[in-house]
């Protein structure tokens, strides 16, 4: 199988990139974030001509998460408990249970937000426990943290702001504590395969980048390959980040 996290930033801004994407690379199974799409204007026709079923959950405005297969879409689930934001969206698809989430971004140090997203975190966690982690399992998603130092272009950027502090980190290690693996593309070239890059002049040419996109699946879900698509970072229309795929041997 091959298993995708995507970023969209306005799923209606970057159709035209998506589904030629699609047809292309051929997913199995993809997770999507920042639809900004309400569920009556989700392109559910468009996909479907791609041969894929689709849930999502959305409100028309900064968030949205979705789970697309071609391969089975059943047991599906848009909430997660106690947090009524379009974050999360969960599906059966095939012999894979999958997750998309789009953590909140947390907005800086002391503010309600943070703690917000250090709860939302908690919250996750505390869903996996229905789950199996001897199954196969995929958590994918814009988890708006940089797990270690080297994931963001200049660590000494990101003195006294989110996305690298302790507790963050700490909240995304407990995901891995109870049976999840981060599964990081393997890098190219040398870069360090960030799978972010604001839209300022220069940051991707520059490759002055972030990985805050993961997937973390458990021992069960044996990974052939993983790489973060560049080209789809680049061009008119594109995202603000890039796909990150992984080959499964499911």
């Amino acid at each position: 199988m091959r298993i995708v996290t995507w970023n969209v930033n306005s799923i209606g801004a970057r159709l035209p990139r998506l589904l030629p994407w699609l047809e292309e690379n051929a997913p199995d199974v993809v997770a999507l974030q920042e639809t900004k799409c309400a569920d009556d204007a989700f392109p559910y026709a468009d996909l479907a001509a791609l041969g894929y079923e689709a849930a999502h959950s959305g409100d028309g405005r900064w968030n949205g998460v979705a789970v697309l297969s071609r391969v089975g879409l059943s047991d599906v689930s848009l909430v997660l408990e106690g947090h009524p934001e379009p974050r999360l969206a969960s599906a059966q698809c095939g012999p894979l249970h999958v997750t998309s989430v789009y953590v909140p971004n947390g907005r800086a140090l002391g503010d309600p937000h943070y703690d917000y997203k250090l709860a939302w975190f908690r919250s996750l966690r505390e869903r996996l426990d229905g789950f199996d982690p001897a199954s196969p399992l995929a958590v994918m998603g814009d988890m708006n943290v940089a797990l270690h130092d080297r994931d963001v272009w200049d660590i000494g950027a990101f003195r006294d702001s989110t996305h690298v502090t302790s507790a963050e980190r700490d909240a995304v290690r407990a995901l891995l504590d109870w049976g999840l693996v981060d599964v990081e593309a393997r890098p190219g070239k040398g870069d360090v395969p960030f799978t972010y890059w604001d839209y300022r002049a220069g940051m991707m040419h520059k490759n002055l980048g972030m990985r805050i996109d993961y997937l973390l699946a458990t021992r069960a879900v044996p990974v052939r390959d993983a790489w973060v698509d560049r080209e789809a970072r680049k061009g008119k229309g594109a995202s603000d980040h890039a796909p990150l795929v992984a080959d499964v041997d499911l």
